[in-house]
Formats: C-alpha cells, sequence, structure tokens
C-alpha cells in the first residue's frame, strides 16, 4: 500500500498532492525534492527510483520532465509501485491528451477524481482506461499542441518536412474534435531501445534490442484488429524452433522472447504471424520483445586521443551515420567523460557547420557534443584541445571516455521487424478508420570504449 502520491515539477513546485493514509509527514515532497536535487551519497549524479529516509520509502519516476513519487513506510515491492507510477501517468495522459505541468494545473479536477478510482485509501483499484471511464465524470480542458516545445515522444514524428500526424500524442480519449464530431483512426508505433557496447578498435562487444509494439486507439464500438507481423518472424535461438511454434531461418528476425497484452489472441500466430485483439481504449503495450541477435549499428563512432606535451592533448571524435540517406536522426548528444584534472578545454567543428554545439561540464569534467539533426550516410567531426593542470604520469586514454551516445531516429528500426497490415473489423462498407504505423529507434546505451 502506499501513503502519499504526488507530481514535482522540474523546480520541485507540488502540482498534485494526494495523501492517502495520514502515517507520513506533510512536508515530505520538499524533503523528497532537496534529496533528489542534492543527492551525492556513492557520488552518484542521480538518485536512485527508489530510497529511504527517515524510515519513508520513496518511489519515483520521471515522465516528461515531471517527477510521479509515491511515498510508504511499509516494505513493498519496488517494481510494483514503479509500474504503478508510470500507468498512473500514462492513465492521466490518456485522459488529458497532452501530459506537461500546463495541463495538470488546468485540469487538477479531473486529475484528482482519477486518483480518488486509481487508488483507495493506498490500495490500487484499477489503471484500465476503459473501466475509468464509468465513473469519471469531468471533461477535460484541452491544451493547444501547436504552442507546445518539441519535448519527450511528441517530438519523434513532428520533425522535418514529411510530418508524421502527432495526435495521439496530444489527443484525449474522452474528448471529441471541435463541433463534436470524432475522427477515427488508430496509431501504432514500434518503439525500438538499442543498447551497443563498442571495443576501442570499433568491434561490437554486446549488442541488444528492446522493443514495443505500442498501440493506441480512438475507434468508436472497439472493433477486432488483426495485426500482421514478419511472416519469418522467429522466437527463440536463431535455427531452433520458437516457442510458439514456428522457426527462424537464415535471415529472419529473431526474437530472444516476446509477452504479450491480455487483450491478444494468439490462436493464427502460430500460422502466419498474426494478432488478432480488441484494443482497449488508451495508450497499451500490444508486445514486448527482446532481440541479442547481431544487428547494423545505427552510427559507429570513433576517438582519437593524441599528448600534445607535458599538460595538453587533443581528443577527436568521429561519428559516421550508418542508416539510409532519405532517414533523419534527431537530438543527438555526444558524451566523454575526461581526465579529473582537465582545466579548460577549446573546441574545433567542421567549417560550415549548423546545428551543433559544445560543452565542457567543469563540475563533472564531462565533454558534451550536441548535433541537432544528422543524415544518414554522412559523417561529422569534432576536435577538442585539452589543458591540464597537472602533468599526466599515466596514459590518458585509460583516464578518459567511454564515449556515450544519446539519439533519437524516426521511421527506422534495426530489428527489421514491420508491420505488414492492419487489419479493422468493417461495421459498414463506408467505414474506414486512419491507420498509422510509425517507428522509432532510441539509444538506451549506446557506448564506445576508448
Amino acid at each position: 500500500m502506499i501513503s502519499q502520491f504526488f507530481v514535482l515539477s522540474q523546480r520541485g513546485d507540488s502540482i498534485v498532492f494526494r495523501d492517502y493514509r495520514g502515517d507520513v509527514l506533510k512536508g515530505s515532497a520538499e524533503i523528497f525534492f532537496r534529496k533528489v536535487k542534492f543527492w551525492k551519497e556513492d557520488g552518484g549524479e542521480e538518485a536512485p527510483p527508489v530510497f529511504n529516509v527517515d524510515g519513508v520509502n520513496y518511489f519515483h519516476v520521471k515522465v516528461v520532465g515531471l517527477l510521479f513519487v509515491a511515498t510508504s513506510r511499509t516494505n513493498l515491492s519496488p517494481s510494483l509501485v514503479l509500474e504503478l507510477l508510470q500507468r498512473i501517468a500514462r492513465v492521466i495522459k490518456d485522459y488529458l491528451g497532452v501530459l506537461n505541468e500546463d495541463s495538470l494545473r488546468k485540469n487538477f479536477v479531473l486529475v484528482y477524481e482519477l486518483l480518488d478510482e486509481v487508488v483507495d485509501f493506498g490500495y490500487v483499484q484499477t489503471t484500465s482506461t476503459e473501466i475509468l471511464k464509468s465513473y469519471i465524470f469531468n471533461e477535460p480542458i484541452m491544451i493547444d499542441a501547436g504552442r507546445l516545445p518539441p519535448l519527450g515522444p511528441a517530438a519523434m514524428f513532428m520533425q522535418g518536412s514529411k510530418r508524421m500526424p502527432g495526435t495521439a500524442i496530444t489527443k484525449s480519449v474522452v474528448a471529441n474534435e471541435p463541433g463534436g464530431r470524432k475522427r477515427e483512426e488508430i496509431f501504432v508505433d514500434i518503439i525500438e531501445k538499442i543498447s551497443i557496447t563498442f571495443s576501442s578498435s570499433g568491434y561490437i562487444l554486446t549488442s541488444e534490442i528492446d522493443g514495443t509494439i505500442q498501440m493506441k486507439s480512438y475507434l468508436t464500438g472497439n472493433p477486432e484488429i488483426k495485426l500482421a507481423l514478419n511472416e519469418d518472424l522467429g522466437i527463440g535461438r536463431a535455427g531452433g524452433r520458437s516457442d510458439y511454434g514456428g522457426s527462424a531461418g537464415s535471415g529472419a528476425v529473431v526474437l530472444d522472447d516476446c509477452n504479450f497484452h491480455e487483450s491478444v489472441q494468439l490462436d493464427s500466430f502460430d500460422v502466419d504471424r498474426t494478432l488478432t485483439l480488441v484494443p482497449p481504449d488508451g495508450e497499451f503495450p500490444v508486445m514486448n520483445y527482446r532481440i541479442t541477435q547481431e544487428f547494423k549499428p545505427p552510427f559507429r563512432i570513433n576517438t582519437l586521443i593524441e599528448e600534445a606535451g607535458s599538460l595538453k592533448a587533443e581528443v577527436i571524435l568521429k561519428i559516421r551515420a550508418e542508416f539510409p540517406s532519405d532517414i533523419t536522426a534527431n537530438t543527438i548528444l555526444v558524451q566523454m567523460p575526461l581526465p579529473t584534472y582537465t582545466s579548460r578545454v577549446s573546441f574545433e567543428l567542421e567549417p560550415g557547420t549548423v546545428g551543433q554545439t559544445t560543452d565542457f561540464k567543469e563540475s563533472n569534467k564531462r565533454l558534451e557534443w550536441s548535433l541537432k539533426k544528422v543524415v544518414g550516410g554522412s559523417d561529422h567531426t569534432l576536435r577538442a584541445k585539452l589543458t591540464f593542470s597537472q602533468e599526466s604520469h599515466g596514459n590518458i586514454t585509460k583516464e578518459a571516455g567511454p564515449v556515450s551516445m544519446t539519439f533519437t531516429i524516426p521511421m527506422y528500426n534495426p530489428s527489421r521487424l514491420q508491420v505488414k497490415y492492419l487489419q479493422i473489423a468493417k461495421k459498414s462498407k463506408t467505414y474506414n478508420p486512419y491507420r498509422w504505423v510509425r517507428y522509432v529507434t532510441q539509444a538506451n546505451s549506446y557506448v564506445a570504449r576508448i
């Protein structure tokens, strides 16, 4: 059972606060934020998702810059509470359409109504958007998504001249379009988070994909849907028989393991890799999967460190986009820890460079290189001249690095998992809802050793 639930802004302001049991001090939000902001235990840069202060357990997740927090004095399963916080954030987003500080403040009555139905005296009742519709009576005050900054998942599909519709991110499941109309549409997002570790010579040491097929439906009447995946999709070890009756052949997409939403029927999955389901209201994961078979990395990282005297050195960072030229990666950030005795860094970018910034974080001796956009097939180089406060008595390469990257690549997935077709049961001959299938790749852990 949880004692309290609250949502804090990046500044520490309490936007939502609900005390369910009264056994934790009212100032817990201030105690939590102060602890998180000045977290220095064990030299960590960020507070862990679960910690204890004066007998109170604090659980928190960060969603689009907001801190969703629960407290408890009892010994609870951390994974259960963290999952609850994620689901509360998802339910609020389903009802408000846009999840940010402004939408929470303008819809605080609706948010408190949701919280009272989701949790009762600290015990979870339901986190189903569909079931909650029977108990929620307040209408959301809609926020103009067109004026929002490109923050979070919505920005994945809103870059470049060919824009993918982003209304699944910014539309409420209970509010109608202007004029009382409701647009019939369904969104399927294949989101893959990749983890890769490169050796100092550029070879791949470890690689993994954590993928999700996410669905959000705005179809009235909840019609049956058929989602067809690759016919050569295998589950289990490559070349062996899968857990669901298929086989993994040469060149096939092989999933190490996967799990499905409770609404998914697997009757025909063994035969033709088709998922049948009646989608509930709101956003939900149709399928989660993991892949460890070798795949082509979207970026290659090359690093060179050269000593230029007793108190100087030069770092050369080069990244190459290995994906097709018609695809563009967004919000790329390259980071590299430098030796602790680094006192000053000067940067040199390629001539004519646009949309790139550099910075030296002196507090933690970290080099940062930010690239707004990178087109597939292109190369980018950064030179950084380091000045040291003392003479190096060891190997500089052992005191610097590793290099890490974060990025987002819309309409690209390295696993080659595809939605072949999305079939919706017709209610009439004229019924033809909009179907959107979108792909995105993100860096979960992208590291290159030096």
